[in-house]
């Protein structure tokens, strides 16, 4: 009786981190659309820059209040943080605004369904958590339904001319796989000494530097580059919405629930994504997304959910 009460607890606990990372996968399909616009005005440096100087800003601000002062950080922390900055801030956002420049919003948001899959391979091959057959073969499943989505759905054609049918704008996005992927994982460490709201201002800091760095030392050419209103709407979207609350409620859901189990609401992202780029973009869904869309779900499901069958 008492571990049913437990257990029915525990569940009624989790609902509001449900919640909250469904509202994350919302935000962040949005993110595709308002990032597909900024492209056209500012280069991917910039892009970045300005949506985390108000990210930075914002989240200052509401840790100040929240918790009265930054709180002090160790050399494992600080260090950790540094890592956070370079994944999931610097590389992360220059490949997503990169590959946002070459592919339509849609099809960049659907190759973010394979961020669960490489988070589960890189906690099985680096952290050395075992992966099950069951989970295996749902990694398999999930790489299959990214290739029918990349290649456009067609994957003999792929194998015969891969530099067409994968092209630089994949190229990009994958890397912002990867990184979004390292992101989520050194975050369960960072946050076993830090809340998430501390880890996630700290983090968008140390990537804002990086990104005004790498500016400095590479400065962007903004020739035919225009800026209108709806651009700075974007600019504000992407830092008060999508960083600010999506970042900090992520983290949230990673330090609650794994960052397993917080990766999986990632193929919500998608969904969103498409539909919102049919609704506001009037974007073409091609048969090949919604099958590739579908596979890589059931692949990723079927990985999370594998240990259950062990």
């Amino acid at each position: 009786m008492s571990t049913s009460t437990s257990s029915t607890s525990e569940s009624t606990h989790l609902w509001p981190i449900y919640l909250k990372l469904t509202g994350v996968s919302m935000l962040w399909g949005g993110t595709f659309i308002a990032g597909h616009q900024l492209s056209e005005s500012l280069p991917p440096i910039l892009s970045a820059i300005a949506r985390f100087s108000i990210a930075a800003l914002l989240l200052s601000i509401w840790l100040r209040k929240q918790e009265g002062c930054f709180p002090s950080l160790n050399q494992r922390q600080f260090l950790s943080i540094i890592a956070l900055g370079a994944t999931g801030i610097f590389l992360y956002n220059l490949c997503f605004f990169a590959a946002l420049s070459e592919l339509p919003a849609s099809r960049t948001a659907l190759l973010v369904s394979l961020n669960p899959i490489v988070t589960a391979l890189l906690l099985g091959t680096i952290m050395g958590e075992r992966l099950g057959l069951i989970r295996w073969i749902g990694i398999g499943l999930a790489f299959i339904g990214a290739a029918i989505i990349v290649s456009r759905g067609d994957l003999l054609g792929a194998f015969e001319d891969l530099s067409s049918a994968f092209g630089l704008g994949e190229l990009y996005m994958m890397g912002g796989v990867f990184s979004w992927a390292a992101y989520t994982i050194i975050g369960r460490y960072t946050l076993k000494g830090l809340s998430p709201l501390a880890a996630t201002t700290y983090a968008a800091i140390s990537g804002l530097i990086m990104l005004i760095g790498m500016m400095v030392l590479n400065p962007p050419e903004l020739s035919g580059y225009i800026f209108h209103w709806h651009h700075l709407v974007a600019i504000i979207y992407l830092g008060a919405f999508g960083t600010v609350i999506g970042f900090v409620w992520y983290y949230q859901g990673v330090k609650a629930i794994g960052p397993s189990s917080t990766a999986i609401f990632n193929n919500l992202v998608p969904v969103f994504g498409v539909l919102l780029a049919s609704f506001l973009l009037k974007e073409a869904i091609l048969p090949s997304m919604i099958i590739g869309g579908a596979i890589v779900v059931v692949g990723v499901t079927i990985t999370n959910r594998g240990k259950l069958f062990k």
